[in-house]
């Protein structure tokens, strides 16, 4: 089961991950913060793509990209796409909302995924994943109560729908990496793990410069300024590497995307522990109730899924 010790590591770096995010954005200008994130994360995979197109060195490791055509990058370009709708709902939503808010939120991917399952590969859910996804939806009602007590109304809230269409975009990025590395006779592309990480971050990249360019730089010095902290490389490391991991994991044969998807959403227990130690976020014994609700839903799904 090594696919599940990946998933879980890929976890506890994706904590780590929302919590540097966080820290970068706080009082700072959105665009520019990802920019960044998207460049630091290209230079760390330009050398594997450099190292295994022009040379024998990486051959048979971990961390050889393979080569391909457009019939491969476009299904690599419409990832980064996916991927970068949901960074930027979720960079701007985490700037304007409590750590300890969004967290949770985040946690109920794994219901999108499943719902994503049912009407896209027509799949049942049974009685286990029913109380999971009914827990889920009673979590977000209850964390709803709870953003009251802060002045936050989840219905007219904009930040709010942000982090839940930025969830939503994460779930079909989720169920779309599956596909991406699926065996060719499965129904899938077959893609190289390695390949689509690497090239997906240069893709955004280049998408994120165009917005820096076009939308931010010439109305910089009327929004929010930008200021560096080295938390911003932070960002690009530990979403690297919890990255990283997680498509190992999917490329495993019998990897199950329901079951990762779930694992993956714990990264909520340490940004939520983070964002009590650091950021001396309010209401914690209620957000604690309703993130528990969150993974005991999540434990259900397991179940249900196994």
């Amino acid at each position: 089961m090594t696919w599940l010790i990946l998933a879980f590591m890929s976890a506890a770096l994706l904590g780590c991950y929302d919590s540097f995010k966080k820290q970068a954005l706080k009082e700072n200008a959105v665009i520019p913060v990802l920019f960044l994130n998207t460049l630091f994360s290209s230079l760390i995979f330009l050398p594997f793509i450099v190292l295994s197109g022009q040379t024998t060195l990486l051959d048979g490791t971990l961390v050889h990209v393979a080569s391909g055509g457009w019939d491969m990058h476009k299904y690599i370009l419409l990832k980064a796409l996916i991927v970068l709708s949901s960074w930027l709902l979720g960079y701007f939503g985490m700037k304007h909302l409590p750590l300890t808010i969004v967290g949770p939120i985040n946690a109920t991917r794994p219901v999108m995924v499943l719902v994503g399952a049912l009407l896209v590969f027509g799949e049942r859910l049974n009685v286990w994943q029913w109380i999971g996804v009914l827990l889920a939806i009673l979590s977000f009602m209850m964390l709803s109560h709870s953003g009251k007590k802060e002045g936050i109304d989840f219905k007219h809230n904009h930040w709010i729908w942000m982090i839940v269409g930025a969830a939503a975009f994460g779930a079909i990025s989720g169920l779309y990496d599956k596909f991406l590395m699926a065996p060719v006779e499965k129904g899938g592309v077959g893609l190289d793990k390695m390949m689509v990480q690497s090239w997906y971050t240069i893709y955004q990249c280049g998408m994120m410069l165009a917005m820096l360019l076009l939308l931010w730089y010439p109305h910089h010095d009327k929004t929010t300024p930008f200021h560096w902290h080295w938390s911003i490389i932070g960002v690009s490391v530990f979403l690297s590497t919890a990255d990283f991991m997680y498509f190992y994991s999917l490329s495993m044969p019998d990897a199950m995307i329901s079951i990762v998807s779930m694992i993956r959403r714990g990264s909520v227990i340490v940004s939520f522990l983070f964002g009590a130690a650091f950021f001396h976020e309010k209401n914690l014994r209620s957000k604690a109730i309703d993130l528990a609700l969150v993974l005991l839903g999540m434990v259900f799904l397991y179940i249900g899924s196994k």
